[in-house]
């Protein structure tokens, strides 16, 4: 069943249709909402709080268009409105789940040693971005959103997010380069 269909069962007030929404797109928005909140339960209870409030607010969703990067959008400012609530700071504590997945991946015991150091370098230089960078960038780069869906995304003019796109940029290749360095 593709997602139009699943929409139109949720319309219709059957909850199969978000039955086969949430098993197709849950892995794919925890991790979004991780990379933003660097925090496990967080970003499960954001997800899952996002596909309640889909839920209940499906009759307004126009079913002509695609569901999951409104689903996606809606994630990644779920989860940039949890990190303004609760002005939390990351911690790099809860990666070692997100790269022992990652690691997973990687085909030889050496791949992995240097797959493992430029992830752990990587989600340490995201961590220290302010949350509306750490969000432009797993829009841009994770959810591979254009910056014309990423403006709608953040309610922000166009150029704003060219900016905020270009100082996290800029940002992440000091940190990575300052960290390259110290070594």
């Amino acid at each position: 069943m593709d997602d139009r269909e699943a929409v139109r069962r949720m319309k219709n007030g059957e909850i199969g249709g978000l039955e086969i929404l949430v098993n197709r797109y849950q892995v794919k928005a925890a991790r979004a909402a991780f990379l933003v909140v660097y925090d496990e339960a967080l970003a499960e209870d954001i997800v899952q709080e996002t596909f309640i409030r889909l839920y209940r607010r499906i009759r307004h969703f126009d079913g002509t268009r695609p569901f999951e990067p409104y689903l996606m959008r809606s994630v990644v400012n779920a989860a940039l409105n949890a990190v303004r609530r609760d002005g939390k700071t990351v911690s790099l504590d809860a990666a070692p789940a997100l790269l022992e997945n990652l690691l997973e991946q990687a085909a030889s015991v050496e791949s992995q040693v240097e797959f493992a150091q430029h992830s752990h370098e990587i989600l340490q230089a995201l961590s220290k971005l302010p949350p509306r960078q750490r969000a432009v960038i797993v829009q841009r780069y994770y959810l591979e959103m254009s910056e014309h869906e990423m403006a709608q995304a953040l309610d922000a003019a166009p150029g704003t997010v060219k900016w905020l796109l270009n100082a996290a940029r800029t940002r992440l290749r000091e940190l990575l380069g300052s960290e390259r360095s110290a070594e």
